[in-house]
């Protein structure tokens, strides 16, 4: 994909939804990460029905904590992995409360450190919570932008890396959340609704359905 495509895409997707946000419910950057380790390999309505309960009653890191591994299994037992979560949660609070004061931390490396945290979760704190411009990339956004010809790669890392070459500058803030929401409402898996996608025209998938 050329350039001056590469910036029509953004300007189209831009159009729809100027401030595109997470679908993840959170109060707390301490919220989001918790909602964001739970959403791996979950959807972010699961998440959202079992936080909404978690949150009124463990709100903050000292809270989890006191709650212990085997209560929190209960709030998020409806969620996949939820007994590796929910240590992962615990030992994740407790670290930030004797590293860090109970703040989320915004360096990378200190996001990474934290259990149950990896590059794709760091980079949506890093976005959603500090305004960093990263791109944490998903099934959805894997698929959206192999299939558009944005960014291939046969890996998320090789993903991610040509992804931030070739978003241009003043749409990488929200680069994530457009392709993220048009992977999941549009570019669907197994069957993408071309007919009404905006960047039709500037995609190069060889399998586009029928108008």
């Amino acid at each position: 994909m050329r350039a001056a495509q590469r910036i029509e895409l953004f300007r189209r997707l831009a159009a729809l939804d100027p401030e595109p946000k997470t679908e993840l419910e959170y109060a707390t950057p301490f919220q989001l990460l918790v909602a964001v380790i739970l959403s791996a390999q979950a959807t972010d309505r699961s998440v959202n029905l079992a936080t909404r309960t978690l949150f009124r009653d463990a709100p903050t890191p000292q809270a989890l904590v006191a709650l212990g591994e085997e209560k929190l299994a209960e709030y998020i037992k409806t969620i996949g992995l939820y007994r590796t979560k929910a240590k992962n949660l615990v030992a994740t609070a407790r670290l930030l409360i004797e590293r860090h004061g109970g703040e989320v931390p915004r360096e990378r490396a200190a996001l990474e450190a934290l259990p149950g945290v990896g590059r794709k979760t760091a980079n949506v704190v890093l976005n959603v919570v500090f305004g960093e411009p990263t791109i944490a990339v998903d099934t959805h956004i894997f698929r959206v932008a192999n299939r558009t010809g944005l960014a291939r790669g046969k890996d998320v890392a090789a993903v991610e890396k040509k992804l931030l070459k070739a978003v241009p500058a003043e749409y990488r803030q929200h680069a994530h959340h457009w392709l993220i929401l048009h992977g999941r409402y549009v570019c669907k898996a197994r069957k993408p609704e071309c007919w009404r996608c905006v960047i039709r025209d500037l995609c190069g998938y060889e399998g586009k359905t029928p108008l």
